[in-house]
This record gives C-alpha cells, structure tokens and sequence, in this order.
C-alpha cells in the first residue's frame, strides 16, 4: 500500500510539473502536455526499475515515436486505420533498434499521427516531437530523478553489480540462470543481473528457512 501511495503522489507531482513547464512555453495549439505522458508516469514512478521506464525509454523513445507518427501522417493516401497501425508498427520497430522501447511511445505515434501536425506547416510539425512530446518527456523524467530522490530511492535504476558471484549460493550459476533468461518464449522486462540477485536471495531465505527447521 505505501508503495502504491509512493508512486501515485509521484505521478501526481510528476504530471503537474509536466503541465506547468509545458503551459508556459506551449506554442502548438496550446498543448501544455500530451497524453501519453500519463502512461509514461505509471512506468516512471511505479516501476522505475524497469528497462521500459528508463530517462532513456522515456525522452528517446517518446521522440522517436513522435516523429513516425508525423512521418507517417505525411502520406495522405494511406488509409487512416492503415496509417494508425503503421505508425505503432514503425515505432516499436525503431524503439527496439534504439534500445528505447518505452510502451506509451506507441500511443505517443498513434497521437501524432492522428493530430497530423504538419498540416499546419512542415517546421511546425517536425517542431512538435521535439515540443511539447520531448520537453514533455524530459520533464516528466527530471521530476522523476527528484521524486525518487527526495523519497530515499534511485532513479535511474541501476542494476546489481556485476561482481556478483560466478556460483550462487544454491544451485544456479550466474551462466545457467543467463541461459536460461535466453531461452525464454518471451523476453522478461527484467535486468538479468538484477534476475540473477533475486534468485541469489531466494536461495539464501530458502537455506536459512531450512537451518531454522532443524
């Protein structure tokens, strides 16, 4: 529950310094924030230690995201629904290359594409991935950094130390449990040194758990 407390008055304080920041220097029909910001909120404040809410995912990926959806939105004679899949399409792939994939940046394309901000004007829209999406995105991730800090907790997340034992205390090796993380159907939004910790500890509590049966 505290955590979950944490988190939301994080959020609250992160969107409201996004918003003030924004409203004073909006120059794209008077956008102060955009939506996906809020997305980007629940990662950044209730799950800062995933690799989808680093400063990184956040600003870059939101960027990018934004400029694909203008991009795409350039070409008027794709279909809109085409158009929409299309820009979601693009961002997860470029996110992905760039190792910035940040899940909100697809709502982030789906949005610029839908504003079509160039049918204002090529600068104009080419300007708005950049204001209000990544000062958006920059604010939101400064509020962040003093939230987390101010509660006594990191941000960015840092992950275990690499000097972390070859062995485990158990029966996994640092090389088994990357192995294993390898042949996962699906990839697991966890840093592997911070997988290989947890399974460390596990087999810590379950070996004092046993000492303390005898």
């Amino acid at each position: 529950m505290i955590v979950s407390l944490r988190a939301a008055v994080g959020a609250l304080f992160g969107i409201a310094v996004v918003y003030i920041t924004g409203s004073s220097l909006s120059d794209f029909d008077h956008i102060a924030i955009v939506a996906p910001m809020g997305a980007s909120a629940v990662l950044a404040f209730a799950v800062p230690a995933s690799p989808l809410a680093t400063p990184r995912a956040i600003i870059l990926g939101n960027m990018l995201s934004a400029i694909i959806g203008v991009s795409v939105s350039l070409f008027t004679d794709i279909p809109l629904p085409f158009a929409c899949g299309l820009s979601v399409c693009l961002a997860i792939m470029v996110m992905s290359l760039t190792r910035s994939l940040h899940p909100p940046g697809g709502a982030t394309a789906l949005m610029a594409t839908l504003l079509h901000p160039a049918s204002h004007d090529l600068i104009t829209g080419f300007a708005f991935p950049f204001f209000p999406v990544a000062f958006n995105a920059a604010a939101l991730t400064g509020a962040a950094v003093l939230y987390h800090r101010c509660t006594g907790h990191r941000y960015p997340h840092i992950g275990s130390p690499t000097t972390l034992p070859t062995t485990s205390t158990g029966h996994f090796t640092r090389e088994d449990i990357h192995i294993a993380h390898q042949k996962m159907p699906d990839p697991l939004d966890v840093d592997e040194r911070d997988l290989t910790l947890l399974l460390n500890l596990a087999e810590e509590v379950a070996t004092m758990r046993k000492k303390s049966h005898k």
